[in-house]
């Protein structure tokens, strides 16, 4: 109800105009991460249907301190073989395959790699490629990871909004180009090079990666995102993996598909 008087209504723009600046998300985050705010905790696992039993029994701090808890990595298992895709983190997925002009479709609107990256170098690598989009909410794990061994080629940061990712924002504005993000730029041993894209959105006070590593193994955490519904993007080269039909499917159908951290979504191309 309120991202609609947000996103369709003249107030409710105006509004967004003052909530999508980085200083609101800022204000939201240290309120959230103040001790009165555990109150909430309890209420919002009921409200989301949070299994809390995936979860280590410990005392939160403050809400964000709950909103960013460490899972039992025994609910999160990673796929024995290396050959296999995981997911980077829970989230409802949609995948796209990028054209030879570098561009991909959701929700009718068209976005361009080299609009995403801001380097069009970089994006020329993804040409004829897949772009899969996590979208995380609330009732997500909102820990994410690194699907394969590798080293760190590139980082970038990118200043924007904060707009939700939600799809009645995403049938608006080119969310995921407007938006402020952080991306790694890695070579994996399976599946080649690889963008893992990480997007804030409406009160997420911040993107959290752990940026002093050059290298990783496959299941290290690569980072968190703090309070608000958040979207890692996974960039794969032409003919690197080959995704689950199922997904491109449901993507067709406008539909995306609930996933968890370490489920399988594609596998390494053959040959």
């Amino acid at each position: 109800m309120a991202l609609r008087f947000l996103y369709r209504t003249p107030p409710g723009r105006v509004l967004l105009k003052l909530l999508v600046v980085k200083p609101v998300s800022r204000c939201a985050g240290r309120i959230l991460n103040s001790r009165p705010t555990r109150v909430f905790i309890r209420g919002f696992v009921k409200r989301n249907k949070i299994n809390m039993a995936e979860y280590p029994r410990v005392k939160y701090r403050s809400f964000n301190d709950f909103f960013t808890r460490e899972v039992n990595m025994d609910y999160r298992p990673f796929p024995e073989n290396d050959c296999d895709v995981a997911a980077p983190c829970d989230g409802k997925l949609t995948a796209y395959p990028i054209t030879a002009s570098g561009v991909f479709n959701i929700k009718n609107s068209v976005y361009t790699i080299s609009d995403l990256l801001e380097d069009k170098e970089l994006a020329s690598d993804f040409i004829d490629g897949v772009c899969m989009i996590f979208r995380l909410t609330p009732d997500d794990y909102h820990r994410y990871y690194y699907i394969d061994d590798g080293e760190i080629l590139a980082q970038k940061r990118i200043k924007g909004k904060l707009h939700a990712v939600r799809p009645i924002a995403q049938r608006r504005y080119n969310v995921f180009s407007r938006n402020a993000r952080e991306y790694t730029v890695m070579q994996t041993r399976n599946f080649g090079k690889v963008v893992q894209m990480e997007v804030g959105a409406l009160f997420v006070g911040r993107i959290s990666n752990n940026d002093s590593v050059q290298s990783f193994k496959r299941g290290d955490e690569k980072g968190m995102f703090q309070f608000g519904g958040s979207t890692v993007i996974m960039l794969f080269q032409k003919g690197a993996i080959t995704p689950d039909n199922k997904i491109f499917e449901n993507t067709l159908n406008d539909k995306e598909t609930i996933v968890r951290m370490g489920y399988i979504v594609g596998e390494k191309a053959k040959g």
